[in-house]
């Protein structure tokens, strides 16, 4: 099994060799980059490209390991026990499945997303050490021990918001992706739209990075504001020279609210368009 990309998702030589070295090693693949850079996206084009089922573990702050085991609901089995359902002399009604044991006992290997493992709890990752690095697990409740069928392709996204263990760190296959360079972007532009010009695709590039390149922005635009403000300047046909001959000394640029994602910036494009003014009078 070896990832190439695919035709919908650009993928550096770097990170096919990510990809690949991961699958070779049987570790999971722990990928971060500014968000918007095709993390999350990464998984599902892995997933397509060698034929696999995906299985996603999104987590929210409040998820903790064993949710990816499994969960024991202890409460529905006590009050159908007061009702009397025939339920309750089966605790296997009770357990629900978490994404780890669906990937361990899938008929073929998967695709396991655990996606942005760093807004969980500190204790989160070093939680799943046994797991992920054994590839089993046990059921407390029935006495069960979860062995994987075969080892899933685990695939794991941070933002870097908080520091993830060295416990953890060892045993995962790591690759940071790097913001796209011009010729890049150009090519994942054209992946989306196939039929923008060569103009359009120019000119926005190049007030794109200009916007990339002020100091202090608090959320730079990324990859997929790009591609959102590029699907609006075609939907309202707004022409290349627009953007060619776009005065610095006016505001900012148009359809700006889906490359600025806070009025922060928006008000530092605005004083940096005041100063221009200035300095022309």
């Amino acid at each position: 099994m070896r990832f190439e990309g695919t035709e919908r998702y650009v993928a550096t030589d770097d990170l096919q060799m990510a990809v690949n070295a991961a699958i070779t090693l049987q570790r999971p693949l722990l990928v971060k980059g500014e968000p918007g850079t095709g993390k999350t996206m990464l998984a599902e084009e892995i997933a397509t490209a060698l034929g696999k089922p995906l299985l996603r573990w999104h987590i929210k702050s409040t998820t903790k390991a064993q949710q990816g085991l499994y969960d024991y609901d202890a409460v529905s089995r006590l009050r159908d026990s007061q009702l009397g359902d025939d339920r309750v002399h089966d605790i296997n009604n009770y357990i629900r499945k978490g994404m780890l044991w669906q990937a361990f006992t899938a008929d073929e290997p998967v695709v396991l997303l655990i996606d942005e493992i760093d807004k969980a709890d500190i204790e989160f990752p070093n939680d799943l050490l046994v797991e992920l690095d054994k590839m089993e697990f046990h059921v407390y409740e029935t006495g069960e021990q979860v062995v994987a069928r075969q080892r899933p392709i685990v695939i794991i996204t941070s933002n870097n918001e908080k520091e993830l263990p060295d416990a953890f760190l060892r045993r995962c296959f790591f690759h940071y992706i790097r913001f796209p360079d011009k010729e890049t972007m150009e090519a994942i532009v054209r992946v989306h739209f196939p039929d923008i010009t060569a103009k359009l695709v120019s000119e926005a590039l190049e007030l794109f990075f200009e916007v990339r390149k002020v100091n202090g922005l608090k959320k730079k635009p990324s990859t997929s504001e790009l591609i959102d403000w590029l699907k609006l300047l075609m939907a309202d046909q707004i022409p290349a020279d627009v953007l060619a001959n776009r005065d610095p000394t006016k505001a900012i640029p148009p359809l700006y609210g889906a490359l600025l994602k806070n009025e922060q910036d928006v008000h530092m494009l605005e004083r940096l368009a005041f100063m221009a003014r200035r300095e022309n009078r």
